[in-house]
């Protein structure tokens, strides 16, 4: 009889240790830094989720951006060099190189500096768990980008107030390691007819949108990124065709680009590789 009630015991034990873990959720996922320089942010397991292979292009491709390109590349570079360095907002036009400029700039100023510099991706519905993430990038030795791409806030959204703690880092400060860098088409992040009824419908209305505007305040840069001359358009087909030994007559090229662009009802960058994949797929050569 004594042998059944310790069996009974122990099983009653058991489902209740398995409840409490159910509860509490899947363990921390163990982090390796050394598999890969380019991570996604999975927050349920608070874990860094490696990129064998980046999506992105040679810093050497994006043209027509020189101006701000230098910029975050040599605030990239006293990143990771250890000087001080400012949180960066990338805002303008859509398809003109945003997101790959950050993620082209953090390999170049890898490779160059030869330092152990890391690009962290998250999520924008993920923006919540930040403190988490920097909580744990505090004790790593790396320095670490922590990068999030198209960053907005819509008019009843509050996870901006996690970026902002985020920037400002509290108290204890933003970890001397970890910067944080933005794409958006937004310079405030959040419409404008979302701020001015907010400021309309308001007691005090310069206040009620004071915190939200002041969220891009604390990016030390702001670099702009505006619509695509027909110049900069063209100089981009010529690198990249150029860059992947394209064969075609220049003339037709430039036709053919042009063309292109108008059916897409503007140019930018990004309809400048669409093009180039398209022509690559045409005469049968692999740039991937």
């Amino acid at each position: 009889m004594g042998h059944k009630r310790y069996d009974a015991l122990i099983a009653e034990i058991r489902r209740l240790t398995d409840a409490v873990e159910h509860l509490a959720g899947p363990a921390p996922a163990a982090n390796d830094w050394a598999v890969a320089d380019c991570f996604v942010w999975a927050p349920a397991r608070q874990q860094l989720q490696p990129i064998a292979r980046p999506n992105r292009v040679a810093l050497s491709l994006i043209r027509g951006v020189d101006h701000v390109r230098d910029i975050l590349h040599e605030n990239t570079s006293r990143f990771a060099e250890g000087f001080p360095a400012n949180n960066v907002l990338l805002w303008g036009a859509r398809g003109m190189g945003k997101s790959s400029l950050v993620k082209a700039v953090h390999e170049d100023v890898r490779r160059e500096s030869g330092v152990s510099l890391k690009l962290v991706e998250v999520h924008r519905e993920d923006i919540s768990s930040l403190p988490v993430l920097l909580d744990m990038l505090k004790t790593v030795d790396h320095r670490v980008i922590v990068f999030c791409d198209d960053l907005s806030f819509d008019h009843d959204d509050t996870a901006y107030k996690s970026l902002k703690a985020a920037l400002d880092g509290g108290v204890e400060g933003r970890p001397d390691n970890v910067l944080f860098y933005a794409t958006s088409n937004r310079r405030h992040l959040l419409p404008r007819h979302m701020m001015e009824n907010e400021q309309s419908t308001a007691i005090n209305p310069s206040e009620a949108v004071e915190e939200k505007v002041s969220l891009s305040d604390r990016f030390g840069l702001w670099l702009g990124f505006h619509k695509c001359s027909q110049d900069d358009y063209l100089k981009m087909i010529d690198g990249y065709a150029a860059h992947f030994n394209l064969g075609i007559d220049p003339d037709k090229l430039k036709a053919e680009a042009l063309e292109w662009a108008t059916t897409r009802g503007g140019r930018s960058g990004r309809v400048a590789w669409q093009y180039i994949q398209d022509l690559a797929g045409r005469l049968r050569v692999r740039i991937g």
